[in-house]
């Protein structure tokens, strides 16, 4: 296979990224995953990150919240606060950005199933503080497919998921322009098992539903793909990571040209956060998982990214700890400030092996989406169960490789070492009872008149085909709750059940 001439930085097709002068002229957002406990708890963790020099929020919510459930549900027992922040109601999202101005800061919020929820939240709470709507930035990830691929936060059936997504999309465009409207995930099927050609492929075939969708729900191409953004895994294959990222540049600005006939110029860059891989941590050792977290992080950088996150060394032992979180982002600031890579655009492009490579993954992803093509389109294909199987026999070869000692992981099956066991963050058990009490008390408070018909209007939109995100907001300033409003909109659309494929 002969590589192409990968042209210029920042012209198409963006094979060595979306700028000319990339981190020369601005730094990627250092952002850092975090959320737990109650929303006062994980806004002192933000207050601490941006003291310590953060950019960007990034905000992790626990299970009930993504599966839209209040936190005094009878399912939710157990999980508040557990994997990421509480959130009931607006009171909660008051908390969790108290003392931070969110016209001056970029928030990323890792939410699919409740996600028009939260962000309507999120726009109230701008709003008390008096920001300029037009000016706030960041990301809801959105990304109901890969739940049914890779992680199960889902709530409703696939087409009113789809629906709740596009609404968001024309919605942003006149009421958030700065905002990315969906952060298209190969993070999680990574995760799950995938190799770099999957992650890469599923990913953007995800990403083809959702533009077929927006059209479909009659929206412009150019009025909608600027603002569309992805989201990739880092693992340890350095040189196949940097050219995963390229090649996911490359094939993206010509499906958008060639298959969907964008013109915008800013509708062909595919701009990308990055977060390094949980799944590559042990928790043999832990003190390794730095090395290999800057070595993730650093191959996130040399493939062009716009965001990064780079996990805490006693993530495989449970939620980081402050000193560990510390660790982190200084990781990303000693690449970002010390060893000169952000000094040269596309530092490894160029290279032989790197150009085969991109070549390489960008084709196995071509053929991958052909095949999802051929059987209807990724939703058609995730129904058949093809993606979830595919993923699935991935993940088992390689641990079939780590178990037979193929795959050296360090501490696990080779260079193992007794060691003292490191201390893990630990969740106040105190703070759930305590939130569940701050959410009855939010209703007890409330105006029940406004809320129920707030409540209603939701209801009665899901009925119809308007967009749902004005009533939604209208909702969350009536104070109503995430469950509320999300059980306003199960009671139209039913809930999702997964089929089966053995």
């Amino acid at each position: 296979m002969t590589p192409e001439d990968p042209g210029q930085p920042g012209q198409f097709p963006f094979t060595r990224g979306i700028h000319p002068e990339m981190y020369r002229s601005r730094m990627w957002t250092m952002r850092q995953y975090a959320g737990f406990g109650d929303a006062e708890e994980s806004n002192r963790r933000y207050r601490y990150l941006i003291s310590q020099g953060q950019k960007g929020l990034s905000v992790a919510f626990d299970l009930p919240t993504q599966m839209g459930m209040d936190s005094d549900h009878p399912m939710a027992l157990g999980e508040v606060g557990k994997v990421g922040v509480a959130i009931d109601s607006l009171e909660d999202m008051e908390t969790l950005f108290h003392g931070i101005r969110l016209e001056d800061i970029s928030t990323s919020m890792t939410i699919n199933a409740t996600a028009s929820i939260l962000l309507c939240l999120y726009v109230a709470v701008a709003k008390t503080q008096g920001a300029d709507l037009k000016k706030l930035s960041g990301t809801v990830q959105n990304d109901i497919l890969k739940e049914y691929i890779a992680r199960g936060t889902y709530i409703y059936p696939v087409s009113p998921a789809m629906r709740l997504i596009t609404d968001l999309f024309a919605w942003c465009h006149v009421e958030l322009p700065s905002w990315n409207t969906i952060s298209i995930s190969g993070y999680h099927i990574r995760e799950g098992g995938a190799t770099a050609v999957q992650e890469l492929a599923f990913t953007l075939a995800d990403a083809i539903a959702y533009v077929e969708a927006a059209r479909a729900a009659g929206l412009e191409i150019d009025e909608f793909a600027p603002r569309l953004s992805f989201f990739f895994n880092a693992q340890m294959n350095l040189l196949e990571e940097v050219s995963k990222y390229r090649a996911a540049r490359r094939l993206w600005a010509r499906i958008m040209r060639e298959r969907f006939g964008a013109r915008d110029p800013k509708s062909l860059m595919l701009r990308f956060h990055t977060q390094t891989s949980g799944a590559s941590l042990a928790a043999q050792q832990p003190n390794v998982n730095l090395v290999r977290t800057a070595i993730e992080a650093l191959a996130a950088v040399l493939g062009g990214t716009q965001s990064l996150h780079t996990n805490s060394r006693d993530e495989a032992l449970g939620l980081p700890t402050e000193e560990s979180v510390l660790l982190a982002l200084r990781t990303q600031q000693v690449i970002g400030h010390e060893i000169g890579v952000a000094n040269t655009v596309d530092p490894l492009g160029g290279a032989w092996h790197i150009e085969e490579k991109t070549a390489e993954l960008e084709h196995g992803a071509e053929e991958y989406i052909r095949r999802i093509d051929s059987m209807g389109g990724m939703i058609k294909a995730i129904e058949a169960g093809f993606v979830q199987s595919e993923i699935q026999n991935s993940a088992y070869d390689y641990q079939r490789s780590v178990e037979t000692g193929q795959q050296v992981v360090v501490g696990v099956n080779r260079f193992q070492q007794a060691e003292p066991t490191m201390p893990a963050q630990v969740i106040n058990p105190a703070l759930e009872p305590a939130q569940v009490e701050r959410v009855r008390r939010a209703r007890a408070r409330r105006d029940a008149v406004a809320c129920n018909t707030a409540l209603g209007a939701v209801e009665e939109t899901a009925r119809g085909q308007e967009n749902l995100m004005p009533r939604i907001l209208h909702a969350v300033e009536a104070h109503a709750t995430v469950g509320e409003i999300s059980d306003a909109m199960r009671r139209v659309f039913g809930e999702y059940r997964e089929t089966v494929v053995v």
